[in-house]
């Protein structure tokens, strides 16, 4: 299973792959595509489009995971997140991918144990389970705990639906 986690944000979003066979995790890219002020607003979200749609082309993802908007500052940051948000669905839904979504507190919990970790403490746990050496961007550490998150997340719903129906 190969997976795209994305943090959407509009001066930077990060995109991680990573694929899993069984309990392993393989990392095999990351990166962020930071729009300009001189593209504007709405350069700024054409950006976002084109930049993932060629990283789906690139790695063909079986599924995306997106981090979900769970807490703004003000409304307008909420609405301005909630457009890059957008431009990431639509460059998922124009490949064809399922996409999934989890909040910042989802991902703690199924990286760390803990919905109040901090992001170091994520980033920590991002570089021990894909092997990473040297820093890793934020941005991509997010992202790239996005798409571990669905990992565990789908694991967990398979392991229970096989003991659902053996049972």
């Amino acid at each position: 299973m190969r997976i795209l986690g994305i943090d959407p944000g509009i001066s930077v979003t990060g995109w991680g792959i990573v694929e899993a066979e069984g309990d392993s995790l393989r990392h095999l890219d990351a990166g962020t595509i930071h729009p300009t002020r001189s593209e504007g607003f709405p350069g700024a979200l054409k950006k976002i489009y084109k930049g993932l749609e060629e990283v789906i082309r690139r790695y063909s993802p079986g599924e995306a995971a997106v981090e979900n908007i769970f807490y703004a500052r003000n409304a307008r940051a909420a609405l301005i997140l909630g457009h890059a948000r957008g431009a990431a669905l639509l460059s998922i839904a124009n490949a064809g991918l399922e996409v999934h979504e989890y909040t910042p507190l989802e991902i703690k919990k199924a990286l760390v144990g803990f919905g109040g970790a901090g992001k170091e403490q994520v980033k920590a746990m991002v570089k021990s389970l894909l092997h990473l050496k040297g820093d890793c961007e934020e941005h991509c550490s997010d992202a790239l705990a996005v798409a571990i998150c669905h990992i565990h997340s789908s694991n967990y719903r398979k392991k229970i639906s096989g003991c659902s129906s053996g049972a």
